[in-house]
């Protein structure tokens, strides 16, 4: 590990002074990636910016046709919340089937929608919901904010706040986890709203995507079988020790029908 200045930040708003002031900061949320990252040596910051302190960056809100989570707000706060399991189940569920119990008690929703792992699991229930990534600067349309590899529509310095997730009509979660890192292989969330149906699928390219083909299907008639045919191009999709892309691209098929048939 390289050395480094590290910092604490009660709020965004001094986490944002402390970065611009910094020669080449980073923040850190709950470190589940930034940590080993640091401790290989594949990144020397000149500052950390612990946004612990900042308890204003964490919590869940329900009301209305949405609910609004935190940043900060661990995996396990999630999956154990009454207000996503009452509201969003789907969403409880991913996040309960996130790494393991050391994970998901330091891991936070808003560190890992901003590293975008291409295998991570909240990604997809972002752009699945059609979310609202809230930043201290702007909002950014789910749609908009997941860009490639490793990358999103955030800015230099520019630092997540919340989430608001609308409700959809119903709404579910299915993947085919590495079995040591838990990890989505593949991963399908799909989502049916008053305004069509949404699935967005993690694990299988560079970045979540949607599966648009599906969408349309589903939209007609939101059922497993409406997905009877439809295949996912292979071309552009991950291959590496744990799956082919031509893999990849049959477990998407697959999980998305578990992802229906658990929906409806």
């Amino acid at each position: 590990m390289y050395d480094f200045t590290y910092r604490k930040a009660s709020s965004p708003d001094e986490a944002a002074k402390v970065y611009a002031s910094a020669d080449d900061a980073t923040y850190m949320a709950g470190g589940m990636t930034l940590i080993p990252t640091l401790k290989q040596r594949l990144a020397s910051p000149s500052d950390v910016i612990d946004l612990g302190p900042a308890s204003e960056l964490a919590g869940i809100k329900a009301g209305g046709n949405n609910i609004t989570i935190g940043a900060m707000t661990t995996h396990a706060t999630v999956a154990a919340s009454a207000d996503v399991r009452n509201t969003i189940p789907a969403l409880a569920s991913l996040a309960g089937g996130i790494g393991d119990p050391a994970v998901r008690h330091r891991g936070t929703i808003g560190g890992s929608v901003a590293n975008n792992d291409p295998a991570a699991d909240y990604p997809s229930a972002v752009l699945g919901l059609g979310a609202t990534v809230h930043t201290n600067k702007r909002d950014i349309a789910a749609d908009d904010f997941f860009v490639g590899m490793f990358e999103t529509a955030l800015e230099e310095g520019e630092l997540i706040t919340g989430f608001t997730f609308p409700l959809p009509e119903t709404a579910a979660y299915s993947k085919f986890p590495n079995p040591a890192s838990r990890y989505a292989v593949v991963g399908v969330f799909v989502a049916k709203t008053g305004s069509g149906v949404r699935v967005a699928v993690t694990g299988a390219g560079p970045s979540v995507f949607r599966a648009t083909e599906m969408e349309a299907a589903l939209s007609v008639d939101f059922s497993a079988k409406a997905l009877d045919g439809i295949t996912v191009d292979a071309s552009g999709l991950n291959s590496d020790i744990h799956a082919s892309a031509e893999y990849r691209a049959h477990l998407v098929g697959v999980m998305a029908k578990r992802a229906v048939e658990a929906a409806a």
